[in-house]
């Protein structure tokens, strides 16, 4: 059987039998890779924990007929236990590394890996904002492939904006001219952010308020589920409670999301007072 080595991220494990595990991974030169790792839930596995989720590893892998066989892994990020010793921060990481296993496919992309690696190594050194660093991952994840929205010039027709009406189907934000009526607005503040978060202005992400904060959020989560075509389990449990209140920007993730959704996008909350 071929031998191969690669830098990998592990996405999500799963039981397999009394002892082993199955690992699914996002590697830096391989993509996608399933693989066993035998015998590491005994207590005397060499590199049980380091084949954890949130986890960058250097793995050794032997090529097999449908899943590969782990036999060497180095642990070169140890995000896993900063990360999950805080709510907020573990819940974004989970929607992280689910939205990586499904944005990506067999073959992955060097592209992808890097900015996940990135995204958990910030988490865990709590640079920013969990829900903040979620969400700058979440749209720069969708722009690697190929969903960048819009958040300034008309996505339908490329009329400079700035444009307040926001359509997740059409890809961001369009003119009034080609708006659907009722289409939700957006508050300049909001867009702003999610401009901030889309190019990786961080001083300008991290100035903003609790509002702009939590209906930016709702935003980004229908524009992924829209165009993953499926939910994300994931961002149901992701702690993005401001401060001091409750959640406002739910509201638009839960009706946008929807493939099927209003030609108008969803009713969004109050976006521009």
């Amino acid at each position: 059987m071929p031998l191969y080595r690669d830098e990998a991220v592990v996405l999500r494990t799963h039981k397999l039998g009394e002892a082993d595990r199955i690992v699914t991974m996002l590697s830096r030169n391989h993509g996608k890779i399933r693989a066993v790792a035998k015998g590491v839930r005994r207590t005397a596995s060499k590199f049980g924990a380091r084949l954890e989720p949130f986890m960058v590893v250097d793995v050794q892998l032997y090529e097999g007929r449908s899943l590969d066989i782990i036999t060497q892994a180095e642990s070169l990020g140890s995000y896993g236990a900063e990360i999950v010793n805080d709510y907020a921060t573990y819940t974004a990481a989970s929607a992280m590394v689910e939205t990586a296993d499904k944005i990506t496919a067999e073959d992955g992309g060097l592209q992808q890996y890097l900015l996940l690696v990135g995204a958990l190594r910030s988490l865990s050194r709590h640079e920013h904002g969990a829900s903040l660093t979620l969400d700058s991952y979440l749209l720069r994840a969708l722009s690697v492939a190929g969903w960048a929205p819009s958040f300034s010039d008309c996505a339908m027709t490329g009329a400079p904006g700035p444009h307040s009406a926001f359509v997740v189907q059409l890809g961001g934000v369009v003119s009034d001219e080609v708006a659907p009526p009722g289409t939700p607005r957006l508050a300049p503040p909001t867009l702003s952010l999610l401009s901030a978060l889309l190019t990786g202005d961080w001083a300008a992400a991290d100035a903003s308020d609790d509002r702009s904060r939590s209906n930016a959020s709702g935003v980004v989560a229908a524009y992924t589920q829209f165009h993953l075509e499926r939910s994300l389990r994931s961002l149901e449990h992701v702690d993005r409670r401001p401060s001091s209140q409750g959640r406002p920007g739910a509201a638009y993730a839960e009706e946008a999301s929807s493939p099927r959704g209003r030609p108008g996008g969803a009713s969004a909350e109050e976006a521009s007072g």
